[in-house]
């Protein structure tokens, strides 16, 4: 099954769009949890645990891992095994180089196990081309990120458009194997609309919800298409951080449901 298929598929079946990142930051665990053998896998156990009820995918961010050296790259690993099978893997790792480069880089990503990965589409086509082979395996393309500094280049005009739209309109015609997405972030929803005008058969990863300020009730309405299962809306502080005492990970269970339902309220779901 192609992955965009699959996205949706996992969407209806788990009726959730909420996409939890773990971003993980072993000052910000529990006293409990630091004394632990291996702190960070035994922190994302616990919110799998309580998060998956409610997740349709989880967003490692492997910044946070290759941090942490080897340790942390073998605590990813874990993670990696211990994810539900129903529920979709995105290696937020953003990579973005000439060709043979961004194959090495695909081969070691989805050697990890992930569905989808996110690609930087700045140095064009055959920085992508390696990641999108296998239509059972796909990209998160960058189009409108979340931060503030996205406009320094993002909003620039290019041939009468700015640059994000003709990143969007690059990705709808990269996608022959039904396996690309776009990042675009929660903090403009007003240009989501636009980006969804672009790409209506796209799958969205939006960013920026929680600590970021992002705005929900937009993001869902412009983002998940009218089918309603087009999106995955991730929160990453917000969730795993939602306590930092030892109830930490009924707390983040506790966020993410509520971020579902709130998703599936504006969705009418």
């Amino acid at each position: 099954m192609r992955i965009n298929d699959r996205l949706k598929q996992y969407c209806n079946k788990k009726n959730s769009l909420v996409c939890v990142g773990l971003d993980v930051v072993p000052a910000r665990f529990p006293e409990s949890v630091r004394r632990e053998k291996d702190p960070v896998f035994a922190f994302n156990r616990a919110i799998i645990d309580a998060t998956c009820e409610y997740a349709a995918a989880y967003k490692p961010n492997l910044a946070f891992y290759e941090a942490l050296g080897t340790q942390g790259i073998d605590a990813l690993n874990k993670t990696m095994e211990y994810i539900p099978s129903d529920i979709l893997t995105i290696g937020d790792a953003k990579r973005g180089d000439i060709g043979s480069t961004a194959e090495k880089y695909a081969e070691a990503l989805f050697s990890m196990g992930f569905d989808l990965v996110t690609v930087n589409p700045y140095l064009g086509f055959d920085s992508v081309k390696p990641f999108i082979q296998d239509p059972q395996r796909g990209v998160f393309i960058l189009c409108l990120t979340s931060n503030p500094s996205s406009q320094d280049f993002q909003y620039r005009r290019l041939d009468g458009k700015e640059l994000y739209k003709t990143v969007a309109e690059k990705a709808v015609s990269w996608n022959s194997n039904d396996n690309i997405g776009l990042v675009a972030g929660a903090t403009h929803p007003d240009e989501l609309t636009g980006i969804r005008a672009i790409a209506p058969s796209l799958p969205f990863l939006i960013p920026g919800i929680g600590a970021q300020g992002g705005d929900l009730e937009a993001s869902v309405k412009a983002g998940a298409g009218h089918s309603g299962d087009m999106a995955l809306i991730n929160s990453s502080r917000g969730i795993i951080y939602a306590s930092d005492k030892h109830d930490f990970a009924a707390a983040a269970g506790k966020a993410a449901k509520q971020l579902r339902d709130a998703i599936n309220q504006v969705r009418g779901t």
